[in-house]
């Protein structure tokens, strides 16, 4: 019997000796398996969870899914409450029916409320141009409606328009108008998106009051855009205003303890958000369930692919794994865990976030904030050994701002390092338009030859990391350096006046 509990000792030391020994490129590939992450792409992107909207039963559903892979793994559960959840609570302000809307004589189905009250009314309202400060000039438009061009003279395409709306808005309530309605002849490709996007609103705390209590977007056809510019125009305008509810969703959480005894105190955040926009316009084929694949499910398997890799072969630092909620309503799930975390946020080293529109080209990993860290040459490595190229986002699109548009960036404000992993996207084309909150991104769609090599080099460059005994840090001059100065108390204290 002794010599049978030598040899299982001598068998068991040398099982440890192999996996000390296995670098952490042969563990990325240890638990990649095509099979595995077809299969959660295609649960996750079925139209049995019908688009998975935020507070809807099937994101609940998607919830549950989650939480029980990550049991299944061996992760622990949210140490605060002992489940794989947090709960959120969000507001959700919508119209329970559509605005009757006339103006010139002629109706006006497509608008985008940004508020309004209820409201019966025919009246004169009062047309000022594209309602600049100039436009108001010598008119007394108190108490009325204001109907204007969106955007400006120089260009009134709906994404500037969308950068000129808060400056009129504040322009119609410093001259004490009642409402006011903008009016475009907008891409017919983007209108719906916009509309979609806009037409409902979520929110993690309840609304204070507006002082403009009327504020639409209307589109119409060029032709009827023209035809504006009667200064006095009769308005007929029907609705029952926004309504509010209370939509009840969480984010997934789970941890896996490091196996260093010092390095374990700091954690990695591996997220990415698992809500879609759920059911939209109809496409050509009459498929009106929008199904995520690419935005998120192919980000939200990615992160389940680290639990696994980390439940097998833990890391010297801890992992708290976060799978979002909301995001798609304005980053809520990230903003609220990041008020309410369930571990000290000083503790949270990084965050390696993953989320994504899509992939144009299938050599690359595109990477918001590669430049912006000092962890960079860790993800150049770890997209490098599995054949794809490490490319920062704003090398492709610096004026749309992408790094600051997705999770990550809740984090950043506070001062944790926080890039966004995302498949290989080099340029807006239309391989990404087709796609990107359509009915089309649908999981039978994806190269999932590409994405095991993608999923690879993404948990390579976590375990780089979270391996490394140096601390990642922003760059320095980095726009939310000073937060992480404070966050990490590396604030030198101010000389002491003699």
């Amino acid at each position: 019997m002794k010599s049978i509990k030598i040899i299982f000792t001598i068998l068991g030391l040398s099982i440890s000796t192999f996996v000390a020994a296995q670098t952490d490129s042969e563990i990325a590939e240890q638990t990649v398996n095509r099979n595995e992450i077809e299969g959660h792409i295609y649960f996750l992107a079925d139209d049995a969870l019908k688009g998975r909207a935020t507070g809807s039963p099937e994101l609940k559903i998607a919830a549950s899914y989650l939480a029980n892979t990550l049991r299944g793994y061996g992760v622990k559960p949210n140490p605060k409450n002992g489940t794989y959840y947090q709960n959120v609570d969000l507001h959700h302000y919508f119209l329970s029916e559509d605005i009757e809307l006339s103006f010139g004589g002629q109706n006006y189905p497509e608008v985008v409320a940004f508020d309004i009250d209820a409201i019966d009314s025919e009246e004169d309202a009062i047309y000022l141009n594209y309602g600049l400060e100039e436009d108001y000039k010598g008119k007394d438009v108190k108490g009325k409606i204001i109907i204007v061009k969106a955007g400006t003279p120089e260009n009134n395409e709906l994404r500037p328009a969308l950068r000129s709306r808060a400056p009129k808005r504040e322009l119609a309530i410093q001259n004490g108008a009642r409402g006011l309605i903008e009016v475009g002849s907008f891409d017919t490709a983007l209108w719906p998106r916009f509309k979609h996007a806009f037409e409902e609103r979520t929110s993690l705390t309840e609304s204070e009051k507006e002082p403009l209590p009327l504020f639409l977007w209307v589109q119409t056809s060029p032709e009827n855009l023209e035809k504006l510019g009667n200064e006095s125009i009769q308005i007929k305008i029907k609705s029952a205003g926004i309504q509010n509810e209370i939509l009840k969703t969480q984010n997934v959480i789970g941890v896996l303890e490091g196996t260093d005894t010092k390095l374990k105190e700091e954690y990695i955040i591996y997220s990415a958000h698992y809500d879609h926009i759920g059911i939209g316009t109809p496409d050509a084929q009459g498929d009106s369930i929008y199904n995520g694949a690419r935005d998120n499910a192919i980000g939200t398997t990615a992160v389940l692919s680290m639990a696994e890799n980390l439940s097998k072969y833990p890391t010297k630092r801890s992992a708290l794994f976060i799978l979002f909620t909301g995001e798609e309503l304005g980053l809520l799930g990230s903003r609220y865990y990041v008020e309410n975390p369930v571990i000290p946020l000083h503790q949270m080293i990084y965050c390696f976030n993953t989320d994504g529109g899509g992939y144009n080209n299938t050599s690359l990993a595109t990477i918001a904030g590669l430049n912006r860290t000092t962890a960079k040459n860790k993800m150049i490595k770890g997209a490098k050994t599995f054949g794809l190229k490490a490319l920062d986002i704003d090398e492709v699109a610096p004026e749309e701002g992408l790094f600051d548009r997705s999770d990550n960036v809740s984090f950043a404000r506070v001062g944790i390092p926080s890039p966004t992993y995302s498949t290989g996207f080099d340029a807006f084309d239309d391989e990404i338009n087709k796609y990107y909150h359509q009915a089309a991104d649908e999981a039978n769609s994806l190269d999932y030859d590409y994405l095991v090599k993608f999923y690879k080099g993404y948990i390579l460059s976590g375990r780089s990391i979270a391996n490394d005994p140096e601390r990642p840090y922003w760059i320095k001059g980095d726009k939310y350096e000073a937060a992480a100065n404070v966050l990490y108390s590396k604030v030198p204290e101010a000389p002491i006046k003699n």
